[in-house]
């Protein structure tokens, strides 16, 4: 038994090159591109543009935008408590607001980690909503990265004080 242990560990030896020998390597084809990662500027920038196709989409009464961009599981803040995205998006076809234009100013985007942002701003407009003019309000949105795609998760607004 002794006299077949050297040939049986130059046996392993010989199977373990074989088999090291025949592991297959990935074609640059086959392998998926990494996604480039978006900068915190980059990102801030879409935010924000996200933020204006969502008042665009509100003034204009199209439900599309809030559609691509709410979370599914978002949550609207406002003077007449919360909505979900399914409430959000029936609303705006039937609200009785007419805006004219509105301003968004004042924007402050705030990391709250490398998946979640806190975008804050000012929101004025010409226009009115149930006969009354509309008040310029503080907002501030929270949106996320899920699976790739920042998402509005949970948004809310209060009303500006006149003096």
């Amino acid at each position: 038994m002794k006299r077949y242990l050297p040939l049986a560990g130059v046996m392993l030896l010989a199977l373990a090159a074989v088999c090291a020998a025949q592991t297959p390597t990935p074609s640059p084809e086959a392998s998926p591109k990494p996604k480039p990662s978006m900068s915190k500027a980059q990102i801030r920038a879409h935010i924000i543009s996200g933020e204006k196709k969502l008042w665009e989409g509100w003034k204009n009464k199209d439900a599309k935008p809030f559609k691509a961009a709410l979370a599914p599981d978002a949550v609207m803040i406002g003077e007449e408590g919360t909505a979900a995205k399914p409430d959000v998006l029936k609303e705006m076809a039937s609200m009785s607001c007419d805006v004219k234009s509105y301003e968004l100013s004042d924007f402050k985007v705030t990391w709250i980690n490398a998946g979640a942002v806190l975008v804050t701003y000012k929101g004025t407009v010409d226009g009115t909503c149930d006969s009354k003019p509309v008040p310029a309000v503080w907002a501030s949105t929270v949106w996320v990265n899920r699976g790739g795609k920042w998402l509005a998760y949970s948004h809310q607004e209060s009303n500006i004080a006149t003096k």
